[in-house]
């Protein structure tokens, strides 16, 4: 078996697809859950994009010790070495740069010649090299590349010290023959054998993870690859498809990869939390589907032999058993340690936030499931400072009517409340909650689903909004969908709070409560 390295690229190229942008806490999340997965490289995101992402890759390089963090830089110098800035904290650094070499990105987008891109690739190389041990180089768009020249650039960076040389099919363009041929014709290149060749494909035509296995088939010996197939357009190639996919089909391929399958179903769900954006139900994998039976013929099949229909195992990518872990009775403690088997180290505050959560809800729902715990670390506990705290709700009416809503919010130990009216509850409740911030947010998107099983089921929420112009995210969970539409739209609004301040500090995006007519806030508040 040859070992084939997994770069991941969910926190770079994933979060660059729309709806999909994450903020530091949120990308440092993914990327222990990514080092429990095992993968060999994080690509942690473009240092050069914004303070923010720069940030993401500093502290990710500081903390990720067992696996290589990455970060992206163009082949200007001054990418290069803020990319380098950002990664000096790590163990295991690797500056990653990239340049196209089709001519219709030499003709229409750089406005270069080849001559031109090929000096300014091996520059930006021999820059990079000087700065660190491990450098990469992408040809952006390989895939309509000539052949000869793209050859030649290959060459070129291997000669300024690139150590990995990857060949993107940037637009999802190639059919699998001819990625791996691409990847075949390295052989003749002077010094290939030296570098770890890469692919790294695109899901316009579908083919992203074909395409990847193609290129491995044909020599190369890493894929860069995102869980749940996130990225630009389509995506890229399905982290947890080519992983299996080298793993059920070792014995055709003879190929294996350092990746732990068994928190497979965890990260897909982790991001799909963080991001809130569902997995398809028909996803491979990762899919609520993807170990369901519902013909019977295939049942009957199933009950008597798994593998009858099936070609792994759900354990063996990590889906829960749903097994009944904690209940009311259970101290904090004991949380604390079900969390550390489930991989999470908890501070003393979010272990307390944890515990609050856990209490109420095993107050409702009597049995508390391993989803359930996961729901609350992922979505119960916040993301960003809590400038505003939901402390009270009362509800009156009914989803397709006009309903009226009691709303307590807590800010710096003062509880403001106000009530509303409004067409349904969400809609009440964004009119109570505005009264009280002081905001004009309009929500954008909204959705709801549940997390776990039963009548008593958590249920997640989702929402985005626009205060203004500035548009934020929020989730929460609970087993009643209209107090989980409160909190998130409540964690919206701390967010924007958060992303407004700049620099981390909670500053208001709007007067804050306590700014105003002391008169009006008088007869509203009362201390806690």
């Amino acid at each position: 078996m040859q070992h084939v390295a997994i770069f991941d690229t969910t926190l770079r190229d994933g979060e660059q697809a729309p709806g999909f942008s994450m903020n530091v806490k949120d990308k440092l999340l993914l990327a222990r859950q990514l080092e429990r997965l095992n993968v060999d490289v994080i690509e942690a995101g473009f240092p050069v994009a914004s303070d923010g992402d720069f940030e993401a890759v500093r502290k990710i390089a500081e903390e990720i010790r067992e696996v290589s963090v990455t970060g992206l830089a163009r082949t200007n110098p001054g990418d290069i070495r803020r990319c380098w800035e950002a990664l000096q904290g790590a163990a295991k650094p690797r500056i990653h740069t990239f340049l196209a070499t089709s001519d219709i990105h030499l003709e229409h987008k750089l406005r270069v010649s080849r001559a031109e891109a090929l000096d300014m690739a091996a520059a930006a190389v021999e820059l990079a090299r000087s700065l660190c041990d491990d450098v990469q180089f992408s040809a952006e768009d390989a895939g309509r590349s000539d052949r000869e020249y793209l050859y030649r650039v290959v060459a070129a960076v291997i000669e300024a010290g690139a150590t990995v040389i990857n060949l993107p099919d940037t637009v999802g363009y190639c059919m699998p023959d001819e990625y791996g041929a691409m990847f075949a014709g390295l052989a003749d290149v002077e010094g290939i054998e030296g570098v770890t060749v890469s692919t790294h494909t695109h899901d316009d035509l579908g083919l992203a993870v074909a395409n990847s296995l193609a290129g491995v088939l044909n020599g190369a010996r890493q894929i860069e690859c995102a869980v749940n197939g996130i990225g630009e357009r389509a995506g890229n190639a399905a982290l947890e498809e080519v992983v299996m996919a080298l793993h059920v089909r070792s014995g055709l391929l003879g190929f294996r990869t350092g990746v732990n399958t068994r928190e497979i179903h965890r990260a897909s769900q982790l991001l799909a939390s963080v991001t809130g954006t569902d997995v398809q139900p028909n996803k491979a994998i990762v899919g609520r589907n993807a170990f369901a039976h519902e013909a019977g013929i295939h049942q009957d099949g199933v009950l008597k032999y798994a593998g009858t229909y099936e070609i792994m195992t759900p354990e063996s990518v990590g889906v829960p058993s749903n097994r009944l872990v904690l209940g009311k009775h259970s101290g904090r403690h004991g949380l604390a340690a079900r969390y550390r088997e489930l991989g999470y180290e908890l501070g003393e505050e979010d272990l307390a936030r944890a515990y609050m959560l856990f209490t109420k809800l095993a107050d409702r729902k009597g049995t508390v499931y391993d989803e359930d715990l996961l729901t609350i670390v992922n979505v119960g506990l916040p993301s960003v400072p809590r400038t505003y705290a939901l402390k009270h709700f009362h509800l009156v009416g009914q989803a397709d009517a006009v309903c009226a809503v009691t709303i307590g919010l807590e800010k710096e130990g003062v509880v403001y409340t106000e009530s509303a009216t409004g067409d349904g509850p969400v809609d009440a409740i964004v009119r109570a909650v505005n009264q009280i911030v002081g905001t004009n947010g309009r929500v954008l998107e909204y959705a709801a689903k549940s997390v776990t099983q039963g009548s008593d089921a958590v249920g997640e929420v989702f929402v985005k909004v626009d205060f203004g112009g500035r548009q934020a995210a929020g989730r929460a969970a609970s087993t009643d969908l209209n107090i989980g539409a409160a909190l998130s739209y409540v964690d919206a609004i701390n967010r924007a709070t958060w992303l407004a301040s700049g620099d981390g500090v909670a500053v208001d995006p709007h007067a804050a409560v306590s700014d105003r007519d002391p008169g009006v806030v008088a007869g509203r508040q009362r201390a806690t």
